[in-house]
């Protein structure tokens, strides 16, 4: 397992996980889980289904006590000081809940009022967060007539109410269509601009892999990964890879294979058969993507995309993660 992410200097984590034990029924869903979560990051929390990420999740927001551990969220204990971490965190669960009769307007005035804004708070706050997550247009119709991707929103706009600095999403792309997807990926990009810290859960690696910035992998109850989505490129047998799309109608026309394969550090090149791609193989020693794209940019070759392989990625999960059911 990779040894957790350290905080450097004065820069402490939001999320602090201490070996944490918890079971159900005699089957340990977490088994001894240690990460962190650093500020104002998006931190992808990736597993297959039943690995653990939700019981995770219910501890880190006081939903569940751990047996065995020591969770911290803002340097609170999770425990011991629920009162404190629960001002500071907002949790939307994999599914909406109930109140499918309000309007969302409605909705989202009745969690303001819980956290106990007066009414001049809850009309400003609410028109804020409504316009954040683009569903001004959308506050007087009934929670049960929106379609799932509208509800994420509405679920999503429900957490912000309280202003929380840390966010904790479990599966909030689940059976969304690909246009929703990404529009609520963008929305999670901007509230990380805004300086907020978001914890995300999926069982997709790749929905994940160029959102955030760093990641933990856990399996059957234990975490088999915490680091940076690039270093999770190390942990593979390959060596880490990306893939160069050129421009151009007439891409074709050239083979770029051989001044690739001149530049320092790499190792192989391999065109995509009939198309203007190239999947570039290099040695982790030499891990300076910009310097390699600077590199690419000298042999005057026209660039259309640059990016990590994600078929890459994906084998480093299948890697990491067991085969089965537990």
């Amino acid at each position: 397992m990779t040894p957790p992410l350290k905080s450097s200097g004065s820069v402490q984590p939001v999320i602090s996980v201490d070996d944490v034990v918890h079971s159900f029924k005699g089957r340990r869903a977490l088994d001894h889980v240690t990460f962190q979560v650093m500020p104002q990051t998006l931190h992808g929390f990736v597993g297959p289904n039943g690995a653990g990420k939700t019981t995770s999740l219910k501890v880190i927001c006081t939903l569940l006590r751990p047996q065995f551990g020591v969770v911290k969220v803002f340097g609170h204990d999770v425990v011991d000081e629920q009162k404190l971490v629960r001002r500071k965190i907002g949790f939307m669960p994999d599914h909406f809940s109930t109140y499918r009769q309000m309007t969302v307007y409605e909705y989202l005035d009745f969690f303001a009022a819980a956290y106990g804004l007066s009414f001049g708070q809850r009309t400003r706050v609410i028109d804020e967060v409504l316009a954040l997550t683009d569903m001004d247009g959308r506050k007087n119709d009934l929670i049960s007539g929106l379609s799932r991707g509208m509800q994420q929103r509405t679920s999503l706009a429900r957490v912000l109410v309280n202003d929380p600095d840390l966010l904790l999403l479990d599966e909030p792309a689940s059976g969304l269509d690909p246009r929703a997807r990404i529009e609520l990926m963008e929305i999670l990009k901007a509230l990380r601009s805004m300086g907020k810290t978001i914890f995300i859960s999926s069982h997709i690696l790749s929905e994940l892999a160029e959102l955030c910035d760093a990641v933990t992998i856990i399996d059957r109850g234990k975490v088999k990964y915490t680091g940076t989505m690039s270093g999770l490129l190390l942990t593979s047998e390959e060596h880490p890879a990306f893939r160069l799309t050129v421009a151009g109608d007439d891409a074709t026309a050239t083979d770029w294979s051989e001044p690739l394969r001149g530049l320092t550090g790499v190792l192989k090149v391999d065109p995509v058969e009939a198309r203007p791609e190239y999947r570039i193989e290099f040695d982790e020693t030499q891990l300076d993507t910009n310097r390699l794209l600077q590199a690419i940019i000298g042999l005057n070759i026209p660039i259309a995309a640059f990016a990590e392989d994600r078929r890459h990625l994906n084998e480093a999960f299948m890697d990491l993660t067991e085969r089965g059911v537990k």
